[in-house]
């Protein structure tokens, strides 16, 4: 089977993780069944905060933190290398809050002059189970407008709107993903978009020319895997058909055959915390989103760990369920 996983942010890296366990390795018998022969991560390049913000700045390189974090996680040996590349410095003129991994491929990147080959080489030494293409090499950025017809630009702006966003645009907008990525989603037997941030991880990647329509064209398994939360700067009060909507507007096209929703219940302390930052469990209203001609696949996805995240192997094995099933 072949994957390409589409996203960004922590949420792509949650899909990674438990999908990186079903690769098949020549060397060695697959652990688990089914078995992905090929898994491709698409990750947006529109980040500019923190220390991707400021090396992009600085550098004039595509922000380093999404591609850092889906490294992490295809990483063989994940707990050693997430200390070593997540590793923040906490003080140091010029070094203060950068993490190690976005440090080693801004060097790459300078060395080799090529975003795209710095990131294949950090894929070769890690010896990752899988590869990574940014979703674009062009210098992107984002605005949007809002419903009250306010045009707000940057990553940074969209997230702390408290006005609900109308439509999302990259620019420049005529960008270009890599041959290697379009290949990659033709190929694809089972493709996810998600988990993330709507507008600033998950729509960017749908405005990079020939994406959308390259998963409007495709015959695998088209999956989303919808938040657990409403994000109170993007997402503010978005049911589960509210993002398939937004994301289908976005792209032009009927993206996705199937959703994922979580049917696992948040701790009241947890609840309480997200309800202090305005943010909630996303609705589910199953009725809409079959209305949209895409069905709902309801399961406890739930892993509380200070935040909500969506449990990784789980994840996986739902995912790669649905796809042999199909193919059957």
């Amino acid at each position: 089977m072949k994957v390409v996983a589409i996203g960004g942010g922590t949420g792509l890296s949650t899909v990674l993780r438990g999908l990186k366990h079903h690769v098949t390795e020549p060397a060695r018998p697959a652990q688990f069944r089914p078995e992905i022969t090929r898994l491709t991560a698409i990750v947006t390049v529109t980040d500019e905060g923190g220390s991707s913000g400021r090396l992009r700045r600085d550098f004039r390189i595509l922000p380093p933190g999404d591609i850092r974090n889906c490294l992490v996680a295809l990483a063989e040996d994940e707990q050693l290398l997430t200390q070593l590349f997540n590793y923040r410095f906490a003080s140091g003129q010029g070094l203060r809050g950068h993490s190690l991994g976005n440090l080693f491929l801004t060097a790459l990147t300078h060395l080799t002059h090529d975003f795209a080959k710095a990131v294949r080489l950090s894929s070769e030494v890690l010896a990752i189970r899988g590869e990574i293409f940014p979703a674009t090499l062009s210098d992107v950025r984002l605005k949007a407008t809002r419903t009250d017809g306010v045009v707000i630009r940057g990553e940074r702006s969209i997230t702390k709107t408290r006005v609900p966003i109308q439509r999302l645009h990259i620019v420049p907008s005529r960008c270009r993903p890599l041959p290697e990525t379009l290949a990659a989603i033709h190929e694809a037997d089972l493709i996810t978009l998600g988990p993330g941030s709507l507008y600033t991880s998950l729509v960017p990647n749908l405005l990079v020319q020939g994406i959308a329509e390259e998963i409007a064209r495709s015959h695998a398994v088209r999956v989303l895997v919808c938040n657990l939360m409403t994000q109170p700067g993007e997402s503010r009060g978005y049911s589960a058909a509210d993002h398939i909507r937004a994301l289908h507007q976005h792209a032009g096209h009927k993206l996705f055959d199937h959703i994922v929703l979580n049917t696992g219940t948040l701790s009241p302390t947890l609840l309480k915390r997200y309800a202090a930052e305005r943010a909630a469990p996303v609705e589910l209203d199953l009725d809409a989103v079959r209305k949209l001609g895409v069905k709902p696949l309801c399961a406890d996805m739930l892993l509380e760990d200070h935040v909500a995240r969506h449990n990784s192997r789980r994840l996986a094995q739902l995912l790669l369920s649905l796809a042999t099933s199909r193919s059957r």
